[in-house]
């Protein structure tokens, strides 16, 4: 006859017994027999109601999720010839995405003969990192990737 331990309904135990004898006592009480854990030897089954424990993990489970901290990869695109504003206004947003706490991906894009000048695409990126100084620290330094050169910044020094 297969046996468990056994936690009685205010927390105390009760010791090893049979499983048909834990349910007639967690009937007589009015509550459920709920197996705690499976894999121990006996299992440990607890007599509760089944009703308020999973409305218990529920609650601890969306806590956790609460107090978690989502970092995002927010990507930028340049290209090797951007103007002047257009990359102070594209460094402004790159700053405002490391203030807010994710990370930012800058993406150079060469199209056709571009990819004969990928040194201006670098240079650009150097620019970027000058302007980030202090703001940011480069988690994946500049890399070509197929037609794109990419660089990852982190917030923090």
């Amino acid at each position: 006859m297969p046996q468990v331990r056994l936690i009685g309904e205010n927390g105390e135990p009760v010791g090893v017994v049979a499983t048909a004898e834990a349910l007639k006592r967690a009937q007589g009480v009015g509550l459920d027999l709920v197996e705690i854990s499976p894999t121990a030897i006996p299992p440990v089954c607890k007599i509760l109601d089944y009703g308020k424990y999973k409305y218990a993990q529920k609650k601890k489970a969306h806590e956790a999720k609460r107090k978690q901290v989502v970092i995002h990869l927010k990507e930028v695109k340049l290209r090797p010839n951007t103007d002047e504003h257009d990359f102070q206004f594209k460094l402004r947003h790159i700053q405002r995405f490391l203030e807010e706490g994710n990370k930012a991906k800058v993406t150079v894009v060469f199209r056709g003969r571009e990819m004969a000048y990928t040194q201006r695409g670098r240079s650009l990126l150097d620019r970027v990192l000058e302007g980030i100084k202090g703001h940011a620290k480069l988690e994946h330094p500049p890399s070509m990737e197929g037609r794109q050169m990419v660089m990852v910044l982190a917030p923090g020094q």
